[in-house]
């Protein structure tokens, strides 16, 4: 799994506006959760894709990203983020989130199971054009 960064060029940054634009479109099953700073400064973004689960009988999140700027990390950023998509999944009947992390990312994997995440033994395969 390939962690997102801050964009170190163009084409990374043109991929990721692109992803945005998309997301905001209204039949998009994409939705963005964004942290400010106090300065109104964008420091952290949860971005989901909403799916349907037959084994879960309903809707369920896919969380693509939990990216917090390395200069505000540390500071509950993130759980702030993670809380916020929880609150909405469970006012919009969501069944259940997942997401992926590495698996040497202890601090993060603490946050996920303190919130109540639990890990899933799975093997994550893509295909790419």
């Amino acid at each position: 799994m390939k962690q997102m960064t801050r964009p170190n060029n163009e084409e990374t940054y043109n991929l990721i506006l692109n992803g945005i634009n998309l997301a905001l479109e209204e039949s998009s099953p994409s939705k963005i959760v964004v942290a400010e700073s106090k300065e109104n400064e964008i420091i952290g973004v949860a971005f989901f894709n909403i799916g349907i689960s037959l084994t879960n009988g309903g809707p369920y999140i896919w969380l693509n990203e939990l990216y917090v700027d390395p200069d505000y990390r540390n500071r509950g950023v993130g759980r702030k983020l993670l809380l916020h998509v929880i609150y909405w999944a469970e006012h919009e009947g969501i069944k259940t989130i997942e997401l992926e992390t590495g698996i040497n990312n202890e601090v993060t994997k603490h946050m996920y199971n303190s919130l109540g995440f639990y890990d899933i033994v799975s093997k994550r395969y893509g295909f790419s054009f």
